[in-house]
């Protein structure tokens, strides 16, 4: 033990130079990092201070003077700015491609109509709902005609509401497309070309090769109003994936979804777009839900066919009919009120003929929120 204890200082004194080693480090620490930072200014190497100083308050520093940071920080703030917005940018079109793969919203599934399938309480439900318009206008333009008239016009296949709000100032640019194979938008083809529209007809179908047809290109018109340009394009409802929108006149598939359509013609927005679908209404109008491109369609005519389920709709007929009934809540949420609707030939719903409804119906919308 007596050996040991001569290890151990005997006084206070023989501590002083343990507690200089820290303050000794501390020093050394400092010297290399005004090294690095000597080194950064001059180019040799770039980096971040993260501080593990107390945050202070942005109103100033102990004893109320305002705070100020250095330049170098500065500096550093910028850089990682640049940085920064640098991915985002890299990041950008990746997430616009999958927005537009599951879009933006989920179109909500209505309960049933009367808390169990049943099929006379779908119908019944689905029937009312296409019959009521929801939005009362003091003026409608007819098939045909770009001057606006009083109604009612019961007997007329579609009436787009003409109320000032809801059309196009005549010092700014018409848009209208129209989507057809049986030669039934000419009347639409009529009024949206008297309202001086730039217009553009979609017809994946060989009969409809005419002058001015375009094949399967996207290519504008140039804002020539009333200029009806022929696409030979149809309307998808898949956004195919790892494909970003075509550019301006881009030869390729017979196929495009209407973003597609509307990113390569170079539109924002659509004030009268007409669709006879032939019963694929249905999933197109869930695409359009859920990407949220009905913001940018001002009035919409569309035929919807009820004889059978549609294109890659399944289920048993309650399914299908709370399905469309579904679709049709999700275009009034997107903004789209029914102006007017009339009905078809037929009275065939889902295979089951029925004197209280009809195959299909031409309805007009318009939308209040654009």
């Amino acid at each position: 033990m007596r050996e040991l204890t001569g290890l151990y200082p005997r006084s206070g004194a023989g501590l002083l130079p343990l507690l200089l080693i820290p303050p000794v480090l501390l020093v050394l620490q400092l010297l290399v990092v005004a090294r690095l930072w000597v080194e950064e200014r001059d180019g040799a190497v770039a980096f971040t201070i993260i501080s593990i100083e107390p945050e202070r308050s942005s109103t100033g520093q102990a004893g109320g003077a305002p705070s100020r940071r250095s330049g170098w920080e500065e500096e550093e703030e910028v850089r990682d700015g640049e940085l920064m917005r640098d991915v985002e940018q890299a990041y950008e079109d990746e997430n616009e491609m999958q927005e537009r793969q599951v879009g933006p919203r989920v179109m909500d599934v209505q309960l049933w109509a009367v808390n169990k399938p049943s099929f006379p309480a779908e119908l019944s439900r689905i029937i009312t709902y296409i019959t009521r318009p929801q939005l009362k206008c003091s003026k409608v333009l007819p098939p045909g005609k770009a001057q606006a008239v009083l109604p009612p016009m019961t007997s007329a296949r579609w009436l787009l509401c003409a109320e000032d709000w809801l059309l196009p100032a005549a010092h700014r640019p018409c848009i209208a497309y129209s989507f057809s194979m049986d030669g039934g938008d000419a009347d639409f083809l009529s009024t949206v070309s008297g309202l001086g529209c730039e217009i553009h007809r979609f017809d994946p179908s060989t009969s409809s090769a005419s002058v001015g047809h375009l094949g399967n290109s996207l290519a504008n018109n140039h804002g020539n109003t009333g200029v009806v340009s022929q696409h030979k394009l149809w309307l998808e409802w898949r956004a195919p994936k790892g494909r970003r929108h075509r550019m301006s006149g881009s030869q390729g598939g017979v196929s495009h979804t209407l973003a597609d359509i509307m990113a390569a013609l170079g539109h924002h927005t659509v004030h009268f777009l007409y669709a006879d679908l032939l019963s694929a209404e249905w999933r197109v109008f869930q695409n359009w839900i859920e990407v949220g491109i009905l913001q940018n369609i001002h009035h919409l005519v569309a035929t919807v066919h009820l004889h059978w389920a549609g294109f890659e709709v399944g289920g048993s007929n309650e399914e299908v009919l709370r399905y469309w009934f579904s679709v049709l809540r999700g275009l009034e949420a997107c903004g789209l009120h029914l102006v007017h609707s009339s009905s078809g030939e037929g009275h065939s719903v889902l295979k089951h003929t029925l004197e209280s409804a009809h195959s299909s119906y031409t309805l007009t919308w318009a939308n209040i929120q654009h």
